[in-house]
């Protein structure tokens, strides 16, 4: 599914597939875009934030048109304990990379990869400060 924000409409629950992975995708030009995103996470539940939850950033190649806080997005992925990934959307190398490793974690997520689970994935995506 494709949705714009959270939560999801009720109407149609039943034949709503099982959600694996929910990606939050953030257009580093729009803080409409961050301020969507934070409002909907509210929505989902604190267990699926456990390895099925990562927060895509676009734009990333206009650093110049900025309008989101870099901090801001950092500290998302911190609080919600998921990964932040960042892609150009516009440079097709770096759209079909990002898709691909989209699909991979979507693949770990839903069980498809035997003897890896998402909490392990999850685990393995975040970067811990060493002081």
């Amino acid at each position: 599914h494709l949705a714009t924000s959270l939560p999801l409409p009720s109407e149609g629950d039943h034949l709503r597939p099982r959600i694996d992975l929910i990606v939050f995708m953030i257009d580093i030009k729009s803080k409409y875009s961050l301020k969507n995103i934070e409002a909907s996470v509210a929505h989902v539940d604190a267990s699926f934030f456990l390895g099925k939850v990562c927060f895509l950033v676009t734009g990333v190649g206009r650093v110049n048109y900025c309008s989101v806080e870099m901090n801001a997005i950092w500290k998302l992925g911190e609080v919600y304990s998921s990964p932040v990934l960042f892609c150009e959307l516009e440079v097709e190398g770096i759209r079909v990379a990002t898709a691909q490793r989209l699909v991979r974690i979507l693949q770990i997520c839903a069980g498809h990869i035997p003897g890896v689970s998402a909490l392990y994935f999850g685990s393995l995506m975040k970067s811990y400060d060493v002081d």
